[in-house]
């Protein structure tokens, strides 16, 4: 069974796969001072509730965008479970793409991955909407190459910056608009939420608006990411939700490793 591991900014998910199936996927807020035996603790506690021994765990492959935690990891895959894990971005990984960007080693490993996702999943080229910590719109090539994208702040960095900067704003929550609510605020709060809501809606349709315009009319638009549920009926060029797809694709890239690495054996 294979454990993959996609560490971003505010959350890291750990999933098990057989095969292609995910079996479950647990998540915990990424602090640097966590230690690896607390992650060992958590996710073996949360393993044995779903009936997963450690001895089941064959494989680990990581995608980790916070350095800080990656000695962390690390110590967990080979000293809690005795593995030795694929981690995106070493030399030895093969992502399968080409990287059209200025400087290929800045670009973030979740959004590589993604692109690796896409190329496999879906109708190319196309836009991927990755609604996390930052928000960010990456553009895969007709044959799955990374083409480059944009980087946006998330709309809670959005809320938090508000509330800390301005003395009377209360700090905000953001939740999911419904239709009876009115667009202009009668209050504080509401015209807060208004304005984070839909502005940051009209943010994604702008940016997405101006790649179509530079790079084809009829892109598709892949949203993921832990906020992609609570926009995605309100964007109306968003073609596709799925919130498995940096998952989806850690699996794809362990999948086309180990066979690489099978056929080096056989060659020996």
């Amino acid at each position: 069974m294979l454990l993959a591991v996609d560490c971003g900014n505010t959350n890291i998910v750990f999933a098990l796969y057989d095969g292609d199936t995910q079996q479950a996927n647990w998540r915990i807020s990424t602090d640097p001072k966590r230690s690896a035996d607390e992650y060992l603790v958590w996710l073996t506690q949360l393993m044995a509730l779903n009936g997963v021994a450690v001895d089941e765990l064959s494989d680990m492959i990581i995608a980790n965008v916070v350095p800080e935690v990656q000695p962390k990891l690390m110590d967990l895959a080979r000293r809690g479970l005795n593995l030795i894990p694929q981690v995106i971005g070493n030399k030895d990984i093969d992502l399968g793409i080409k990287i059209n960007i200025d400087q290929p080693n800045q670009a973030g490993a979740d959004r590589l991955v993604n692109a690796v996702a896409a190329r496999d999943l879906y109708d190319l080229p196309a836009i991927i909407l990755d609604f996390g910590t930052a928000t960010t719109f990456d553009l895969v090539g007709r044959c799955g190459s990374y083409e480059g994208g944009i980087i946006a702040p998330g709309v809670n960095l959005s809320v938090e910056a508000l509330y800390l900067a301005a003395a009377r704003l209360p700090r905000l929550s953001v939740e999911p608009w419904e239709a009876d609510m009115p667009i202009l605020g009668k209050d504080t709060v509401s015209a807060m939420r208004s304005g984070i809501f839909w502005g940051y809606v009209s943010m994604v349709e702008g940016l997405i608006g101006r790649l179509r315009r530079d790079y084809g009319t009829h892109l598709p638009v892949i949203a993921t990411g832990g906020l992609a549920h609570l926009f995605a009926d309100h964007v109306a060029s968003i073609s596709i939700v799925d919130p498995d797809l940096t998952l989806k694709g850690l699996v794809r890239i362990h999948t086309q490793n180990k066979r690489k690495d099978h056929r080096k054996k056989t060659k020996k």
